[in-house]
């Protein structure tokens, strides 16, 4: 376990010394916080949801944050194929599993700092959460989420060799999966076909599950969230292992 522990490390200082990544990452999430958040909140109506729609779209918000950093968390898989660490890394006498969970690892913790950062605003801003295990079964599900679409995004990258066509693609991935996933609207008032898909859409049930962690009140119960959201995240992780160990340098 010691190279996941590495390679784990090493991602998180990696993110932490580079200052402009922590603060860049944040001008999309807090942007669409402010503005449809402040904007929307005394014209759109939420039934059941005391803290208005500012309220509502913040889970949505965090959910957001975790997601565009894990994906793209697979962009140092093809930086490191580049630069020709990923080669050393591979012909060290441990198993690639071993070094696919530490870049996994790695991306997920990045992706909650994120979420965390972005929940941080939000109370300054006027969120209340529910209670403290409330706010423990939101971080859960943020590792979720982190876990599952790192080992996505990786899984992506294991496939690819140029960094641009890789953001290109993530991007044409990312944003239906975002948009479909009640993060900014209720899926209840989604016409019929348009539900069942927001309902395959895996990111649905993490940011229900941090709805109900943070606010108390979800429109999926939080324990059929939890099995679906760890099913996935164990899909993700068995297919970027799968991938990753085809990897040709």
């Amino acid at each position: 376990m010691d190279i996941v522990y590495t390679l784990w490390l090493r991602s998180v200082k990696r993110y932490t010394r580079s200052k402009s990544r922590m603060v860049g990452s944040l001008g999309m999430p807090v942007f669409l916080l402010l503005v449809l958040g402040f904007g929307l909140n005394s014209v759109v109506a939420i039934p059941g949801m005391e803290q208005g729609y500012i309220g509502f779209i913040i889970p949505g918000i965090i959910s957001m944050s975790v997601l565009f950093t894990s994906m793209f968390a697979g962009i140092e898989i093809i930086w490191d194929k580049q630069f020709g660490f990923l080669k050393e890394t591979l012909v060290a006498p441990v198993s690639r599993l071993e070094i696919m969970l530490g870049q996994t690892f790695g991306g997920a913790t990045t992706a909650v700092i994120q979420g965390l950062m972005i929940f941080v605003l939000s109370l300054l801003i006027g969120l209340e959460i529910s209670s403290i295990p409330g706010f423990l079964i939101a971080i859960v599900f943020m590792m979720l989420i982190g876990i599952s679409f790192t080992a996505f995004g990786i899984a992506i990258a294991s496939r690819m060799e140029d960094m641009h066509g890789f953001q290109l693609i993530i991007n044409f991935v990312i944003f239906p999966i975002f948009g479909l996933s009640g993060a900014l609207f209720p899926i209840e008032s989604l016409p019929g076909w348009v539900r069942y898909l927001a309902l395959l859409d895996p990111l649905t049930y993490g940011v229900e599950g941090i709805r109900y962690g943070l606010l108390g009140s979800s429109h999926i119960d939080p324990a059929i969230c939890f099995v679906i959201l760890s099913g996935f995240t164990i899909l993700m992780v068995g297919f970027g292992s799968y991938l990753f160990r085809k990897i040709n340098i």
